[in-house]
Order: structure tokens, then C-alpha cells, then sequence
């Protein structure tokens, strides 16, 4: 509990409300109607409402959680507390990649709004793309760029800071999309627009894409930012009541807005726009600024551009903030380096976790340039961190009884269940095959995952250590290296020829740190081979699962991408049986962790103090595990 000591508990409910509302409405209001329109047409109404169901399911699932342990950055920790260090990363990492990339996101944001400014080197700023896969400019990335070192140098000093600035950010987030609506109505509302299908048919409600938006529109990128007040949970007061406040009512809040939104945007398009091609293709760079220069609301588009700096800053400060504790739990559970769980002494924020956001959101700046590129990959990103809540409350159940819980939900077994196969759903209608791109992108972290597992303690001789790291990275930097030279003198060669000389060293690295090193270790030390056989025990729910999903995304119906070998309907009930079965193995994987041993000691010790695990590494000690 120590460790966590120096983290200010500064933030009452409904500042913490407003921070899960803060992250809710941030860039997604200012693209996600247009997004779901351009897949579902006018049926994107309904994929916000499902979705809001479904992400409320969900979300319950985490409220008792963040009550139990109000801890700073708990989504990255729950999972180990019910299964162990394995599960407790994959569902860190895909948490992590999830919420870290959406800094970048709302930066771009706020760029590809301000192309729609009146001034020549404006429009410069981002290029457009069918179907939402335009990207920003070299100039549009240097502008993403310095806001992401503005919502990094807001962070810097103390949470409070933080949630004042953010508490009059939201207040005027909250005007802005509902005045917009209220205004789109008001001045260019065309009923007929409903019947318009989204190839330009008549409308008829096509439900697997309205799924399919919900997965990748960006609603449920929109909805994750209920997870801002469980990350804030250890800078909370009263967190038994002041979590579940949040998380419902931001939720609810939310989707009266966005509902709102869609309904105006539908309306609010001009007829003849759709005459020829529909609703998918409807192509805007800054789509309700331009809906508002359309209808003649010039003040109106000048407020929206004003906003887009606003909303997405908003929510980008909010995140950066919630990031750097998500970095800050995953070292609590031994799987980063010290160095990161550092909390400024004075400012009680973790600096260095935040130095480490700072560079990996300027990655994501480079690799995927645009809102509608970016956004779908953190929304499948997104789902597979929801999967251990439902599975974890229900395991701690079992496996911690004795731990007071203030908040306890009622028929909880059902609720989890629905959240654990709705999110097997979500991940299937995202489509193949950007649900298997990021379902591998989660196994590409294990090498970190082990390397702390069998090399970050002192079990090596220096020596020892030296001759297992060279053998890994001399072979690993000559195929780079090759690539590289294949590439500079032989520029006729085929991008084929470079691509296996990059995955050869990849793969040679992976298999070193994931299986060679581990398994020499292991042979050598039978203590870590008992410890680790608990967490893989624990883990082979999760492990199956993700090729499993991979597996039938590919094998799918052709509706979702896949190949056809199921047929549409069929595929959506054998997806959910899946999920069923995988949620009843998960909770009988959990386990009595070292993590929740000690959390019950140290409960009794102190009856009065909050529930925060120690360290993986205390919390072995203190349980002798």
C-alpha cells in the first residue's frame, strides 16, 4: 500500500463524473456520426443505442471492481489479481495500447477539423479518402504533434490541476454537441433522409452493419472513456459511491448526446448529396463544421472549429493522465521496469510513466495518420481489454470473499456473462481482418512479458545473462540489418524479399525471449516452474481464446469479412456459444493469487484503509508464495 501512499486522493464524484464524461464526448462526437452513417446509414441510431447497452454491461462489471481496489491505474491490474502475472498482462497490454493511442487520435482530431478552415495553407492540413482513410499532412502531423505536448505538460503538475481544467472543459463539451444539434435541426432538417439506404437504396435496417459500426465507427472507441473514473480510482474520495456515479451516469449522458447527434447529422445533410451514391459515400474532412458552411450557420462552423481544439484537448489530457497510470499499475505488476511506478513526490503524479506516453504516442502520429484509420484500430483494441472485468469480478468472488466490496452488484453471474459474450460479439463484428491484426498485435508483447519473468532478477551470472542476450539480438540486428541493405541496394527487389528479412528477426527475437530463454531458465530454477505453472494454469482460458475468435473471424460469414464457411446468423449464435463457454472456463481458471492474499492481510491490519494490493513482488513475500 506504500507504493501508492504519495497518489492524492483530490477528486470528489462528480468531478470524476465529469472526467468519465470528459473522455466520452471527446473526437467521437465530432466524427463518430458521419463514421456511423457512412457504414450503417440512418440504422447508425440504433448502433449507438446497442452499443451504450452493451458498454453499460460492461462498464458494471468494473464499477464494483474500481470500488473494491480504488487504486491509480486498476484496469491494468485487475486481471492479475483474479489469474495471475500472464493474464494480468495481455489484459494490461491491450488496455494500455487502447487507451494510450487515443492521445494521438484526438490530436488528429484537431487537426483534420481545422482543414476545413478558410485560410489556403489550412486545407493542406489533411487529404481525403474513400471510406474514411484520409490522412494528415506532414503539417497536419507537426500541429497533431505540439497537442500532444500540450495535454502532456497539463498532466505534469498534479491531478488537481488536472480535474479543475478538465471540470470547465467538460462543461463546455457538454454545450457545444448539444447546441449543434438542436441548431442542424432547426435550419436544414430533411425527414426524407431516413428512407435513404446506404448505397442509396431504400432504407431498410441492415443489421450486421449496424454491428459492424458499432465495433468500428468509433462507438465503442467514444464509450471507453467510461474507464477514466476506474483509472482515477485511487485519486477518488468515497470510491464505493463515487465510481459507480461516474461510470452510469457518464454513460447515460453520453448517449442522450450522441443519439442526438446522429439524428441531426442524418437530418441535416443535403438531399442531393445523396441522390447518387448514399450514405457511404458521404465524404467530410470536418463533417458537422461542414454540414454548418452547407446550411449558411457560418458562426456556428467557427464554434465547431473552436470545439474540435477543445473536445478532443479535453479528452486527450484526460487520458494522458489515465495512461500514465495504467503504466504505473503494470510495474506494481512486475512486468515494467521500477523506473516507471515513480510518483513525484510533491506533484503525485508518475513522470516517467508519462515521459514513456509522450514518445508512443508520437508512433501512433506516424503510423496511422488519420481519425477514421486510428480510431478502428483502437476500438478492436478496446474490446479485447474489456474481456478479463466480467471474468475477474466474478472470479474474485469466488476467491475473495472476504474482501469488503463497497459497491456489490445484484445478480452479478448473469450481468458478467452478457458482458463477456457481448464483447466476443463486438470483437467478431469488427470484421476480419482487422480483428485478427490485433489480435496478434497482443502476442507480439509476450517477449516483454517474459523477459521479466526469467531476466529481470538476479538468477544470471552477468556472464550468463550477456551470452543469452547476444544470442537474441546479434541474429535479431543482422536480418534488420539485412533488410535494410536489401532495401538501400537493391531497390528493384521485391517488397516480399524485404518483408521476410524484418519478420525473420522479428520472429527469431520473439521465440528467444518468449520460449528459448524461458524454458532454459525454468530447467534451471524448479521454483519459478512451480510459480509460473499457477499463472499459465490461469491463463489457458485466455490464451485459447484469443486464436480461437481469430480463428472463426477468418472462417465467418462474408458479411463480417471472413470467408463464408459460416453463414450469416448462424455465425452470430456459434460467436456467442463461444463466448459462453470461454467466460465459464475463465472464472473457473481464477485462482487465490499472492496479490489477493496479501490484500486480505493487509485488510485486516487496517480495517479503515482502502484495498490496494502491494507490489507483486511484496505481495510474494508477505504471503511466503
Amino acid at each position: 500500500m506504500s507504493s501508492s501512499s504519495s497518489i492524492r486522493r483530490d477528486v470528489g464524484p462528480f468531478a470524476l463524473m465529469l472526467t468519465g464524461l470528459g473522455s466520452i464526448i471527446g473526437s467521437g462526437w465530432l466524427f463518430g456520426a458521419w463514421r456511423a452513417a457512412q457504414i450503417a446509414g440512418p440504422g447508425a441510431i440504433w448502433a449507438w443505442v446497442i452499443g451504450a447497452v452493451i458498454i453499460l454491461f460492461i462498464a458494471l462489471t468494473y464499477a464494483e471492481l474500481g470500488a473494491m481496489f480504488p487504486e491509480s491505474g486498476g484496469m491494468v491490474r485487475y486481471g492479475h489479481y483474479s489469474h495471475g502475472s500472464l493474464v494480468g498482462f495481455i489484459a494490461a497490454w491491450a488496455n494500455w495500447i487502447a487507451i494510450v493511442s487515443v492521445i494521438s487520435v484526438e490530436a488528429e482530431a484537431s487537426a483534420q477539423y481545422m482543414s476545413s478552415w478558410k485560410w489556403d495553407w489550412a486545407k493542406d492540413l489533411y487529404h481525403q479518402a474513400p471510406g474514411g482513410h484520409g490522412e494528415l499532412s506532414a503539417a497536419g502531423l507537426a500541429i497533431a504533434a505540439a497537442l500532444v505536448i500540450a495535454y502532456f505538460l497539463l498532466n505534469f503538475w498534479s491531478v488537481k490541476l488536472f480535474a479543475r481544467s478538465n471540470t470547465a472543459i467538460t462543461l463546455f463539451k457538454l454545450v457545444i454537441p448539444a447546441l449543434t444539434a438542436v441548431l442542424l435541426i432547426a435550419s436544414g432538417f430533411h425527414p426524407e433522409n431516413f428512407s435513404v439506404g446506404i448505397h442509396g437504396e431504400v432504407h431498410a435496417i441492415d443489421f450486421a452493419s449496424v454491428l459492424t459500426a458499432v465495433a468500428i465507427a468509433g462507438i465503442v472507441f467514444s464509450f471507453n472513456g467510461f474507464q477514466s473514473p476506474v483509472n482515477l480510482a485511487g485519486e477518488a474520495h468515497n470510491p464505493g459511491k463515487s465510481i459507480p456515479f461516474a461510470i452510469v451516469c457518464s454513460i447515460v449522458l453520453a448517449t442522450v448526446i450522441y443519439v442526438l447527434l446522429q439524428v441531426s447529422f442524418i437530418g441535416a445533410v443535403p438531399r442531393e448529396m445523396l441522390a447518387n451514391v448514399g450514405w457511404h459515400g458521404i465524404n467530410f474532412s470536418s463533417p458537422f463544421a461542414d454540414l454548418a458552411i452547407i446550411l449558411g450557420l457560418q458562426w456556428l462552423a467557427t464554434l465547431l472549429f473552436v470545439d474540435a481544439v477543445i473536445s478532443p484537448s479535453g479528452t486527450g489530457m484526460t487520458y494522458t493522465a489515465t495512461t500514465a497510470r495504467m503504466l504505473y499499475g503494470m510495474e506494481r505488476n512486475g512486468t515494467l521496469p521500477k523506473i516507471l511506478g515513480r510518483v513525484h513526490p510533491k506533484w503525485g503524479v508518475p513522470r516517467p510513466a508519462m515521459w514513456v506516453n509522450l514518445v508512443v504516442s508520437f508512433l501512433f502520429l506516424f503510423f496511422f495518420r488519420g481519425w477514421g484509420t486510428l480510431a478502428a484500430v483502437i476500438s478492436v483494441a478496446t474490446i479485447i481489454s474489456y474481456l478479463t472485468g466480467p471474468v475477474s469480478v466474478m472470479t474474485l468472488r469466488r476467491t475473495a470473499p472476504g474482501l469488503h466490496r463497497p459497491l456489490r452488484l445484484a445478480g452479478l453471474p448473469v450481468l458478467a456473462g452478457i458482458a463477456f459474450v457481448m464483447s466476443t460479439e463486438l470483437l467478431y463484428w469488427a470484421k476480419w481482418p482487422l480483428t485478427g491484426e490485433i489480435i496478434l498485435l497482443m502476442v507480439v508483447a509476450l517477449p516483454v512479458y517474459f523477459y521479466f519473468q526469467t531476466m529481470a532478477d538476479d538468477f544470471f551470472k552477468p556472464l550468463e545473462r550477456m551470452i543469452l542476450l547476444m544470442s537474441t539480438i546479434a541474429p535479431t540486428l543482422f536480418l534488420f540489418v539485412l533488410a535494410g541493405a536489401v532495401y538501400i541496394y537493391s531497390p528493384y527487389t521485391s517488397s516480399n524479399a524485404l518483408a521476410i528479412f524484418l519478420f525473420a528477426g522479428f520472429l527469431y527475437a520473439w521465440v528467444m525471449f518468449t520460449i528459448v530463454i524461458p524454458i532454459f531458465r525454468m530447467r534451471s530454477d524448479t521454483s519459478l516452474m512451480a510459480t509460473f505453472k499457477h499463472h499459465l494454469h490461469g491463463a489457458w482460458w485466455l490464451v485459447v481464446y484469443l486464436p480461437v475468435v481469430a480463428f472463426v473471424s477468418w472462417a465467418g460469414s462474408t458479411t463480417f469479412g471472413g470467408k463464408g464457411y459460416l453463414p450469416y446468423g448462424w455465425d452470430l449464435a456459434v460467436v456467442a456459444a463461444i463466448g459462453f463457454v470461454f467466460y465459464v472456463w475463465g472464472v473457473k481458471s481464477g485462482w487465490r493469487t499472492p496479490s489477493v492474499e496479501a490484500a486480505e492481510l493487509e485488510a485486516h491490519a487496517h480495517p479503515d484503509a482502502p484495498v490496494v494490493p502491494p507490489d507483486e513482488l511484496d505481495a510474494e513475500r508477505v504471503t511466503g508464495r
